[in-house]
């Protein structure tokens, strides 16, 4: 008898630790996911849904020479290519356009690296010193695009469509506003005129490699370009991408990566024309929150999208230690 009561209560003992478990996983799945917030239902399981983007720092790139070869922003050569810079005013890209652009560029990057038990040797990916970039694009080197699309909406791979206002029970989109699934992550985002559009193809052996790290120094690259053109108090918010301006999102990030090898990138609202569509949208899936442009943010200067590619420009050459050289190959 006295062992079957022994026996008895080490059953007993072992349920209640199971409970204790059980409730301690779901208590450390709230602490972990749950972010402090003012919104309700959707907007509550929403930030639980964005809580684990917000993670890393930026921190700058380190170069690293040896004897035989100097390593500094002049000999990291990347390709730019600027549909901005030298276009009209109303020179559009198609998102379809575009999007092939950046997988054609990928897969030359992934057929530079191969299938390889070792990495690539280290800065493989930049342009070489002895190229004409007159008469030569390489294929397979870093690139950066630059450009203003046609009006569209875009999902990442698990974007929730009621984001979008005028999609019908059937899923289909009721708005004259194209949608495109693409295989960046994050929620529904716009695209269109006044919105310079920023597509980095860049191979993360050669800066660092870690996703984190990546979201961070494009937001990087963004708050000084803002800073160059004069806008004040930009900043990040704590759980989210993006950047923001008195509370109101002023560009979204969204990426993939393959390999190391990035696409998709960033998007930052310009002109006043930019904010024209996203009424249509629950921006990056965030309920309540607005979103704003670069001159609606200053008021000593009104920017053109050409004028405010110049600052971007600079900032990407300095947040990753890079040269670009103009493309259109």
């Amino acid at each position: 008898r006295s062992c079957n009561d022994i026996s008895m209560m080490m059953i007993q003992a072992f349920a209640l630790l199971c409970l204790l478990l059980s409730l301690a996983e779901q208590q450390l799945y709230v602490v972990a996911f749950v972010s402090p917030t003012k919104c309700v239902s959707r907007c509550q399981y929403q930030s639980i849904h964005l809580a684990p983007q917000q993670l890393g720092e930026f921190k700058p790139i380190n170069l690293v020479g040896d004897e035989e070869r100097q390593i500094d922003r002049s000999t990291r050569r990347v390709w730019l290519y600027d549909f901005v810079s030298n276009a009209q005013e109303d020179d559009k890209i198609l998102y379809e356009e575009a999007w092939d652009l950046q997988k054609r560029l990928m897969e030359q990057q992934l057929s530079r690296i191969g299938k390889r038990p070792k990495d690539p040797p280290l800065y493989d990916q930049f342009v070489p010193l002895h190229v004409d970039t007159k008469e030569v694009s390489l294929a397979g080197c870093d690139s950066i695009i630059m450009l203003q699309h046609d009006p569209v909406y875009t999902l990442g791979t698990a974007s929730d469509t009621s984001f979008i206002h005028d999609y019908d029970g059937n899923g289909d989109n009721t708005s004259l506003i194209p949608v495109v699934r693409i295989e960046r992550g994050g929620e529904v985002t716009y695209h269109g005129p006044g919105q310079l559009t920023v597509y980095p193809i860049l191979d993360l052996r050669g800066y660092n490699q870690d996703i984190h790290w990546y979201m961070r120094a494009l937001e990087e690259a963004i708050l000084l370009a803002l800073e160059k053109a004069g806008v004040s108090g930009a900043t990040r918010e704590e759980d989210v991408t993006g950047v923001w301006v008195s509370n109101k999102k002023i560009a979204a990030c969204g990426v993939k990566l393959k390999r190391w090898v990035t696409m998709h990138g960033v998007a930052i609202n310009v002109d006043i024309r930019s904010l024209e569509n996203f009424g249509g949208i629950v921006p990056c899936g965030l309920e309540g929150r607005e979103v704003t442009c670069i001159n609606d943010a200053i008021d000593h200067k009104q920017y053109t999208l050409q004028e405010f590619a110049i600052h971007m420009k600079a900032a990407l050459e300095e947040i990753f230690g890079i040269t670009l050289l103009s493309t259109t190959t």
